[in-house]
Parts: structure tokens; sequence; C-alpha cells
């Protein structure tokens, strides 16, 4: 059964009183770690106009792959997403990525953030929510809060994710990726 990724960023000028806010409301201190992500294009169709990812990701250089599906019609940014570590025959990605130009996808750009990241326990059955305090390199700083839903929970993720960022003081949501943030900045 496919996983959708259902989540919401926004633009944050004070990561330290969202940390503390969070902290203040029960939600569980996950870490600190740096990504390096590796995005790719395919080479029959252009990613940025289908709305579609793929990338490899490095996460205090352990590497993983993960696909990102176009975007569901939605308010909240909804969208199938397949991820799996790389293993023991590619412990930094590069035999992956060789394999993907090879194939003729095109390296597009690299995203590099320190994420640090909180579980918050839901108050009613449902899927837990991850926030992530992101400092994007060239691009800012901003919150996500992010919950992986089942296609007949799609809804009611939704439902929680926007409750959840409204309850934070949350507004503005960005709808741009910070890929494409950082190629509108470059540009």
């Amino acid at each position: 059964m496919s996983q959708y990724e259902v989540e919401l960023k926004f633009p944050v000028a004070d990561l330290a009183a969202l940390r503390r806010q969070l902290i203040d409301r029960g939600a569980r201190p996950l870490g600190i770690q740096q990504h390096r992500d590796t995005y790719y294009n395919h080479p029959c169709r252009d990613f940025a106009e289908t709305h579609e990812a793929l990338r490899i990701r490095r996460v205090d250089d352990q590497p993983m792959i993960t696909y990102k599906g176009a975007k569901l019609d939605s308010p909240v940014k909804t969208r199938i997403e397949l991820e799996w570590a790389l293993g023991a025959g590619d412990v930094d990605g590069s035999n992956t990525e060789a394999m993907l130009v090879h194939l003729g996808f095109r390296r597009v750009a690299e995203v590099a953030k320190q994420r640090e990241s909180f579980a918050v326990q839901p108050e009613a059955p449902s899927s837990e929510l991850t926030v992530t305090l992101d400092d994007v390199q060239r691009v800012g700083t901003f919150a996500e809060i992010e919950c992986i839903a089942e296609a007949d929970g799609i809804e009611r993720a939704q439902e929680y994710v926007q409750a959840f960022a409204e309850s934070l003081g949350l507004q503005n949501p960005e709808k741009r990726s910070y890929l494409r943030m950082l190629l509108q900045a470059d540009g």
C-alpha cells in the first residue's frame, strides 16, 4: 500500500521561540541532523513541470534515495513518497548517483540544511506528527509539519497538519520546495 507525505512548510524568523513552544507542548526532541540532498531530473520528462522529485539524501553522511510523486490537488502538500536507505554496497551513495547519470538522469542541484526534528503525539487516534526546524543554506529558516498517511487517511492527516500549524501560530505556508527556492535564488 502506498504511503503519502502530508506536509506544510512555513518560513520562521525565530526558530528558538518555536522550539520552546514545541517543547512546552510536550514534543519529543529527535535530534539534529545535517542533510545534503542531491536532486536529479528525469531524461524524458521535466520533474519541475510534473512536480515530482528524485533525490539522494545524505543524513549525517548516511545515504538514502527518495522519489516524491506529483502533488495531489489540495491546500496541504500531499503526495506519494517512496524512500529507502542505501545499503552496504553503496555506503556513500556514489554508486546510485553513477547509475542515475548512466541512465540519463541529470544532476540539478544540492540542498544543504541542518534539521532539528520533534515528534508530536496525536491528540486523537491518528499518525504521529513530525515537526522539523530547518536552517537551509542560501534559502532561510523554516518549520515543516508532516504526517505520513495511507490513502484512506489523507483527509484526516491534512486536517490534523493544518490544525496543528494554526495552533502554533504559523502563517503563510510556503508552497515551493527548498530546491525550487534555491534555484530561484541562484537564477
